[in-house]
Parts: C-alpha cells; sequence; structure tokens
C-alpha cells in the first residue's frame, strides 16, 4: 500500500471535489472525504487507491443524500441564493461571473432535487468521467440500472432549462490539474498549467489586483489559495477558507493552459470592509 501522505495529497482535492459536487457543502464533503481515508488505513492490500476511495465517497455521499432525501431536505443556502434564469435581461460582460454564478446555483438546486441515486450516477459518469462498472461498484447496482439512473438525470437537468454555458469536457482536465497543484502548493506543477503569459485579476476587501505572467499570478495563487479548499462548480471554481466561500473564480482555457483568471469575493467576503484570509 502507498504511504498515506502520497495518497492523501494526490487524492484529496479530487475527492473533495467530488464529494461537494454530490452534497452541495463544503464542510460535509470534506468530513466524508476524511471517514473514507480513515476506512482506507484500515484495510490492507488495496490495489487501486483512487477507485476504492471514490467509491467508498459515493457511497457515503450517497447514505448522506438518502438520509436528507428522506426528510425532502435542501440547503437552505442553496434555495435562498438561486435567481431564476428564465427571461432574463442580457448581460454585460463585465457581470458574466455574476451570471455564471447563478448558473451554477440553478444546476445545483436541481441537482439537490434529484432522487440520490440519480445524482451519484450522474455526477460520477457525466461529470467525473467514471466508467459505469465503477458507479455500479459505488451504488451497488447493476451496470445497466446506473446506465438508466444517469440517462434519466440528464433527462431531468435538460428539462429543468439549468444548461452550463461553457464546455465542461474542455475545462475538466486543466481545471483538476490547476485544482491539484494550488491545493498541493506545488509551483512547478501550477506553472505548467499556466500559459506563459497569463493574467490574473479580482477585487477583494474593496481592493483591484491584477498579476501578469505565469510567475507572478502563480505566486499570487498560493499565496491566497494555498490554504483554501478548491471545488469544481461549473463553469466556476469555488474557494473555501475555514468551510467558508472565500472567492468564486473563472478560468479561461486555450488548448491545455490557463490564460486568464478572474476572481470574484464569495458570499462571506462580499461585506464592506471584510479583510482576506
Amino acid at each position: 500500500m502507498t504511504g498515506f501522505g502520497e495518497v492523501w495529497r494526490a487524492n484529496r482535492p479530487y475527492l473533495v471535489n467530488l464529494a461537494y459536487r454530490m452534497l452541495g457543502d463544503v464542510g460535509a464533503a470534506e468530513d466524508v472525504v476524511q471517514e473514507a481515508f480513515v476506512r482506507w488505513s484500515a484495510t490492507p492490500d488495496v490495489d487501486d487507491d483512487r477507485g476504492w476511495l471514490t467509491v467508498v465517497t459515493s457511497r457515503l455521499c450517497l447514505d448522506q443524500l438518502r438520509s436528507a432525501h428522506s426528510r425532502r431536505e435542501l440547503p437552505g443556502s442553496v434555495l435562498e441564493s438561486h435567481t431564476p434564469l428564465a427571461g432574463s435581461a442580457p448581460v454585460d460582460p463585465a457581470d458574466r461571473i455574476t451570471l455564471d454564478d447563478e448558473v451554477r446555483t440553478a444546476l445545483f438546486v436541481v441537482l439537490q432535487r434529484l432522487p440520490p441515486a440519480e445524482r451519484v450516477a450522474f455526477i460520477l459518469h457525466d461529470v467525473f468521467g467514471t466508467p459505469f462498472e465503477s458507479v455500479a461498484r459505488s451504488l451497488g447496482r447493476p451496470i445497466a440500472t446506473c446506465r438508466q439512473l444517469a440517462r434519466r438525470a440528464r433527462s431531468h437537468i435538460a428539462a429543468s432549462g439549468a444548461g452550463q454555458p461553457v464546455d465542461l469536457d474542455h475545462h475538466q482536465l486543466v481545471t483538476e490539474r490547476f485544482i491539484t497543484a494550488c491545493s498541493t502548493g506545488d509551483l512547478d506543477a501550477l506553472l505548467q498549467v499556466l500559459h506563459p503569459d497569463v493574467w490574473g485579476t479580482g477585487t477583494f476587501a474593496g481592493s483591484d489586483y491584477l498579476r501578469r505572467g505565469s510567475a507572478d499570478v502563480a505566486a499570487g495563487l498560493l499565496r491566497y489559495l494555498g490554504r483554501a479548499t478548491l471545488v469544481s462548480a461549473p463553469p466556476l471554481l469555488v474557494a473555501y477558507l475555514h468551510r467558508r466561500e472565500f472567492a468564486v473564480i473563472r478560468l479561461t482555457v486555450t488548448g491545455d493552459l490557463v490564460t486568464k483568471i478572474v476572481a470574484a469575493p464569495g458570499r462571506d467576503f462580499q461585506r464592506p470592509g471584510a479583510a482576506l484570509p
């Protein structure tokens, strides 16, 4: 078995991202992933660490989803922040990140309303590209049934109108590399995913930040995001610090590299005078 620290660093960002997409709550996602690692450390002779952890994390999420579904609960923060998109007026490009946040929220609302097994099948297969064989192990159901669950989830999402304005497949691989590099503090890996002429901008605590070039941008990212938990909520990234939403980030990807990064303060840091963590 590979050492705990190595497996933790290599897989935790991916697993937290996966659990967050299922549960919609970063604290719950972190707790589930920690429990999965506890179980992994107590299990000898695991051949495929990521595959094993993915199955266990998915099952733990499914247990939570079934419990919440039986009580007909939806996270209040998701419902309170949801803004209907139908009939919206044209949006100025400067406000694009706000609209994308609304699209993200709308999709979360739809996902929360899916039956638990449908949500897990859809997120594992359609979002994270997990083969249906592994989805079947996670759900404890036949492969054909899992295909039907994912198909029904797609139909529900399409009928809801909570579409997404970007090609998620194009961004997924680069986004995962970006998250892993930031989460592990790996400067070399981060430089490999940034375009040499990348530029990043953001506004926090009333101050504007602008950085140009991969070295300058990478230094800023590790300074502000190195301690954060990053989760993918396409088409955005959301950064949490101490389980508070610190920043909402949009990556522009050209080819295999990030060419532009735009960040806005998260809900918990939008008040006037809010200090950077």
